[in-house]
């Protein structure tokens, strides 16, 4: 029976002679005499959760109350518990986090309760799309191909996954090969309205993936979070955030002539990493916000961890049921969406002066320019006539400036591999269309296309040793660059469709030959890779890859052409073409206008209704061949994909007495700044020389056979041992070379040995010793992936506290869900200025009573020379339930215990 809290539960007309019943947001500003219309659109929908949730017990009056009066610039204090409709998960994130339910019924098992106690309450979609690689690629059949090699290494975990669909009510799978898990979303799971009974609410949700945040671009509220906290959701358990302060991004004018989707999201990137919005909500609005698509718009939502905010959002408009339309949803869903948004009062882009925000940045589309980011970080923009410049000036800056720390005179060199390929640095040896980011997006694809048929047409080629792919995110793109002519001029270039997933821009961009391979180690260049992903993180797409730079579809092709980064596409040629003759960029580059004529193939709903008719069933005869097992609990047959996490070891319905400070600490590790989630935890190749690649040669698999840290994050044994084993990962611990450059890979200096060894080996030395040890970093630590492993892995390698100058919001999240104490230095200090070396021993003081959100703590360090210095640094965990999570060792013994209890 439906509530009606604040006499807010009312009917609207969904359609002639049809009423639905909803939470009324109007009804809720009269009844309790708040301006509630002018709140962001982004609170208002959290607010509608909170309101039609209100149970009095998880979720109070209080909490509507606090909400409804959110001020722009109020104290951050309040506490939100957030409902969300349904989970999505992608594979890489969603193996373990199924492991964790199985483990968890296998604890409900063991104590004589009934399994099905865990199961989730909200529907729960896993995607499969993290898994295929790029072993072939200009060559026909490579789709078939990828796919047969992929099935043969994940058999294990596709088992695995198809036992969960048969043992948890509300889990389904979408197979492997229907495309990108925000692709998917975006065109088929999200719905726009759901309906319980007679009462309808909003489309909201968490993604175990950071770039959940796509969904935004049609008007859903979605972020990404650990699997940890998603687990929690699925369980029942609110998403718990304090109050966000909201940014609202005014867009004013258009996109100028030749600029494109992956620009403008580039120029937001860089802005609003300047703007500080880590944490925070941001909302489009204005005149300019109209002009754009509605993929133009999720191309910009889904890159929202890279500017670091919680969401990237744009309101429901006219052009969201016009994508609703193209992509096939019924003429029902739609006309429930529009009407219970008209309803609320939330349909349409605000324009300035509408909204109350907490403050307002305002960007002038027409200033937007053709641009790429590289070749670290996604925020590191630089405008084409730049590239060049940008690079030879990087090449010979040391690493401390993120340079190479290479000698000038060696960008002129020629370099033989012994099969007769000549490479000298800044060779593109990489060139991927790749990534939900612009994948999504028909403008960019159909834009490669149209270049690389006038490439074509102009006689321009590319070299045979560069590895080229196109990975779209759903069949769909294949069907409408097949109809519009352009997939036989990009395969003739060399970018055939390789596979329907994430590949390059997840670190699955397979191996280059073995020959270039040698040659790059023998002569360490500094080759590079353009791809059209959202990610460019430090040894992220290939080990031996150091230079790597995000761009739009059409301009990956022309890199292609030009084969290296130092030819400027805006005063040079990309390449010769028919006859020697010299082609320029502006020669190639398509027109809006021809983009335009093209759309028509892109917005087909029968072509969607059709490729998504079947995504519940089989979609080829190699899913149905996995076997697997069937019942309520798992068995857990030896595998070394999956293996049944340890995180319930001991489980008891009463916690034990949480840490109430440490002493005697050793540090892991002291890292700078802009520490990823691929630094602490890799997701690409995993090396024979490490701790995961040494254990996996002990259990009996070949070097061939090893897979990437992603697919493996079911087993726990090869996660812990694979974090901070990022071959480009630098521990300041670690003495520098001769030359001055940072020492890389995972590796530390133990104490008070003196010893030089890997991380793992240190920690488990520590571990046995019965040491506990700390992670020092500095500003942006855990930016990127919303990575559950970089948590977990932290936590089983027996670190106590991760004490930083500034985290990301997804990680420290996980950090407090595993149990790991995250804290932030204060005012000026940091590692260098506390002149934190590694050989010191760390206390820490202050928690020995109750503890409270972001009080302060005390850290003691004594140095080697029994000098001892205290200096105050703030405790991360940020609200009263995270102080709960805490006591019982994490959010899953304390979600655990909830369910066992009832």
């Amino acid at each position: 029976m439906s509530r009606n809290t604040l006499n807010t539960l009312k009917d609207f007309k969904l359609s002639a002679g049809q009423k639905g019943k909803f939470y009324s947001l109007p009804a809720l500003e009269k009844s309790l005499g708040v301006n509630v219309s002018r709140l962001p659109v982004s609170i208002r929908l959290v607010l509608e959760s909170v309101l039609r949730n209100c149970d009095g017990k998880k979720v109070t009056e209080e909490h509507v109350k606090q909400l409804a009066n959110w001020a722009p610039n109020g104290e951050r204090t309040d506490e939100i518990p957030f409902v969300v409709a349904r989970v999505v998960l992608q594979d890489f994130t969603g193996v373990p986090l199924l492991a964790d339910l199985a483990a968890m019924r296998n604890v409900a098992n063991k104590m004589g309760m009934n399994p099905k106690n865990i199961e989730p309450l909200v529907p729960v979609d896993l995607v499969v799309d993290h898994s295929v690689t790029i072993d072939h690629y200009r060559e026909k059949g490579a789709l078939d191909l990828n796919m047969k090699l992929e099935f043969s290494r994940n058999n294990e975990r596709y088992q695995f996954m198809k036992w969960g669909m048969q043992a948890f009510d509300t889990f389904g799978v979408v197979p492997p090969g229907f495309g990108i898990v925000h692709q998917v979303n975006l065109e088929y799971l999200a719905r726009g309205v759901h309906k319980a009974g007679n009462t309808y609410y909003p489309d909201t949700l968490v993604g175990t993936d950071s770039h959940t945040t796509m969904i935004n671009g049609i008007g859903v509220v979605g972020w990404g979070v650990g699997g940890i906290e998603a687990e929690a959701g699925m369980l029942g358990q609110p998403v718990y955030f304090l109050t966000p302060d909201v940014i609202g991004v005014n867009l004013t004018g258009a996109l100028r002539e030749g600029c494109t989707a992956t620009d403008l999201v580039l120029t937001i990137t860089e802005m609003l990493r300047k703007e500080k919005v880590v944490g925070k909500f941001v909302e489009f609005f204005g005149a300019g916000t109209e002009t754009l698509s509605l993929t133009d718009r999720a191309t910009i939502a889904n890159m929202a961890p890279e500017y670091g905010a919680t969401m990237g959002f744009f309101p429901v408009d006219d052009a969201t049921i016009e994508y609703f339309e193209g992509t096939g949803r019924t003429t029902e869903e739609i006309t429930a969406f529009k009407n219970y948004f008209k309803a609320q009062n939330l349909y349409g882009v605000p324009q300035e002066g509408d909204i109350d925000y907490t403050r307002v940045v305002s960007l002038d589309l027409a200033t937007v320019t053709p641009s790429l980011a590289g070749p670290k970080r996604p925020q590191d923009r630089i405008e084409i006539g730049n590239v060049k410049n940008n690079f030879i000036e990087l090449f010979s800056k040391p690493t401390t400036e993120n340079g190479f720390n290479k000698n000038p005179a060696d960008l002129t060199n020629h370099y033989e591999t012994t099969n007769g390929v000549h490479v000298k640095n800044g060779d593109v040896l990489i060139a991927a269309i790749t990534s939900c980011t612009n994948t999504s997006n028909p403008s960019v694809l159909l834009a490669a296309g149209l270049l690389a048929k006038k490439a074509v047409e102009a006689g321009l080629t590319v070299a045979p040793h560069i590895k080229t792919s196109l990975a779209p995110g759903s069949r769909v793109v294949t069907e409408y660059l097949t109809a519009a002519g352009l997939l036989p001029y990009l395969e003739q270039l060399g970018f055939g469709v390789t596979a329907y997933g994430c590949t390059t821009c997840i670190g699955n961009a397979g191996d280059l030959t073995p020959e270039l391979n040698a040659a790059i180690a023998e002569n360490d260049i500094v080759a590079s890779a353009v791809l059209s992903g959202n990610r460019n993180f430090e040894a992220r797409i290939h080990p031996n890859i150091r230079s790597n730079f995000l761009a739009s579809p059409p301009l990956v092709v022309a890199y292609a052409i030009a084969g290296n980064m130092t030819r400027d596409l805006m005063t040079e040629p990309v390449g010769k073409g028919t006859n020697g003759k010299d082609v320029y960029l502006g020669d190639i580059w398509p027109t809006s206008k021809e983009i335009g004529k093209l759309m028509k193939f892109a917005m087909n709903s029968k072509v969607f209704k059709a490729n998504y008719a079947d995504v519940k069933g089989a979609p080829g005869k190699l899913w149905e061949d996995v076997t697997t097992t069937t019942g309520q609990v798992y068995d857990w047959p030896k595998s070394t994909y999956i293996a049944e996490p340890p995180f319930f070891d001991g489980f008891e319905m009463i916690p034990k007495a949480a840490a109430t400070g440490i002493s005697g600490a050793r540090a892991l590790g002291v890292f700078g700044d802009s520490i990823t989630t691929d630094h602490i935890s890799p997701a690409g190749s995993i090396q024979e020389s490490g701790p995961a690649g040494k254990w996996l040669l002990a259990n009996g698999v070949m070097k061939a056979d090893f897979n990437s840290y992603g697919s493996r994050r079911g087993n726990h044994e090869i996660m812990m041992r694979g974090t901070f084993a990022n071959v480009r990962i630098k521990n300041r611990m670690i003495p520098a070379k001769a030359d001055g450059s940072a020492v890389e890979g995972g590796i530390t200096i133990h104490q008070p040995s003196g010893q030089q060894m890997s991380i793992y080996d240190a920690a488990m030395k520590y571990v046995a010793d019965g040491v506990p040890t700390m992670v020092f970093g500095g500003e942006e630590y855990g930016t990127g992936s919303s990575r559950d492993w970089a948590a977990k892995g932290t936590q089983l390698l027996g670190v106590k506290a991760v004490i930083t100058r500034s985290f990301e919001r997804i990680h420290r999240s996980n950090l407090v869900g595993m149990g790991v104490l995250p804290l932030q230095f204060i005012g000026d200090d940091s590692v260098q200025t506390l002149n934190i070396t590694g050989n010191e021993v760390f206390d820490l003081k202050g928690l020995e009573g109750e503890i409270k959100p972001q009080q302060l703590a005390t850290l003691v360090i004594t140095r080697a020379n029994g000098d001892v210095q205290e200096v105050k640094v703030l405790l991360r965990i940020d609200t009263p339930i995270e102080v709960d999570y805490y006591k019982h060792g994490g959010i899953l013994p304390f979600v655990l215990r909830q369910l066992l209890a009832a």
